[in-house]
């Protein structure tokens, strides 16, 4: 009977704490979702409680269980069914739209007029004029579509077509040569040799970090005093 009782005690602090969440406003759970929100700091105290429960430890054993199947089936819900997930989850909010603030919509997202320019001075904007719409996402994040000639020019604008880029491959880290990546580029040790020395340096000793892109331009990055 305890047991049923702490899966129905479980059972109720999950939707407890889900209204208390959706009440407080995306804001208060910034980058994680309702229910990761719920999950992350229920489950944390319930392990707490695990942790120094030597008397009976089977009760939040089964209570950290109720949460994860319970968080399992929200997402297998909110997957199947779309409608669903502007309920759990909630919906992208526009506060601000070519020169109009929506008030109603601020007051619906828990946001007050100062926290939103805060927000806006994060990404960069400290002119609303700059902003043709600002969206305040289900995860607590505002994202911000520039008014035209305020964005930034992309290589297309300029009728440029640049290589594309890659990532960048370590071929020396604090000294040590990296032969596995420099075999993988097709290179020997000696090419590395003749890179070092065209550089002014002796040895991979003296360099704490070396990169190669794909055009095999090498930069290297000696260690610096602070």
């Amino acid at each position: 009977m305890d047991l049923i009782f702490t899966a129905l005690m479980s059972l109720f602090s999950f939707i407890y704490m889900f209204v208390v969440a959706k009440l407080m406003g995306h804001r208060q759970i910034a980058q994680l979702d309702a229910f990761d929100y719920i999950t992350g700091i229920t489950v944390g105290s319930i392990a707490a409680e695990l942790a120094t429960e030597l008397e009976d430890p089977l009760k939040p054993t089964i209570a950290v269980a109720v949460y994860g199947v319970l968080t399992v089936c929200v997402s297998l819900i909110t997957q199947r069914f779309q409608r669903s997930r502007k309920f759990i989850e909630g919906a992208p909010t526009i506060l601000f739209h070519n020169g109009k603030l929506y008030r109603e919509n601020m007051k619906k997202a828990r946001l007050d007029l100062s926290e939103f320019l805060v927000l806006c001075r994060q990404q960069g904007y400290f002119d609303l004029s700059q902003i043709y719409t600002a969206v305040f996402e289900h995860n607590g994040a505002l994202s911000i579509l520039p008014a035209e000639p305020d964005r930034p020019a992309t290589p297309r604008d300029l009728q440029l077509e640049p290589q594309q880029s890659t990532f960048l491959t370590e071929i020396i880290m604090e000294g040590r040569v990296l032969g596995e990546n420099l075999r993988r580029m097709g290179k020997e040790e000696h090419w590395l040799k003749e890179q070092l020395k065209n550089q002014g340096y002796h040895s991979p000793k003296e360099i704490f970090l070396g990169l190669v892109d794909q055009n095999d331009q090498v930069t290297f990055y000696p260690p610096e005093k602070a």
